[in-house]
């Protein structure tokens, strides 16, 4: 698992694809989703082949560890502006399948209990 801090958009990505990941099944919604993150994000073309190679050699039992990573390099990196957008992205791929399960609601809510005291 890479040790160094991510900037908020590739922490951004790598929290969308572990929650796409989180039910074993990869909806073509979800996929939409992120690409409609990335257009907003980046808006040049990027390769995003070493992301995805970091993401795909995580073990199961890492993803929850580096989705925590995630949520810290994002949040030092943002604007509460940029994480409640962040926040929506993820809820919309959670429900793009029409099922919010278990292991999608703990991701969810591990981002909701990270930022939730900056609204108040």
């Amino acid at each position: 698992m890479p040790n160094h801090r991510m900037n908020k958009t590739i922490a951004g990505y790598h929290m969308l694809m572990i929650l796409s990941a989180v039910d074993f099944r990869l909806h073509g919604e979800e996929e939409r989703i992120i690409k409609n993150y990335l257009v907003q994000e980046f808006p040049f073309n990027v390769n995003l082949d070493k992301q995805m190679e970091i993401i795909s050699h995580l073990r199961h039992d890492e993803w929850e560890a580096h989705f925590e990573k995630c949520i810290d390099d994002f949040h030092d990196d943002s604007t509460e502006e940029e994480r409640m957008n962040i926040l929506e992205f993820a809820l919309h791929l959670t429900k793009a399948d029409d099922v919010i399960t278990v292991e999608e609601n703990h991701y969810l809510q591990k981002m909701f209990d990270a930022w939730d005291h900056e609204r108040e």
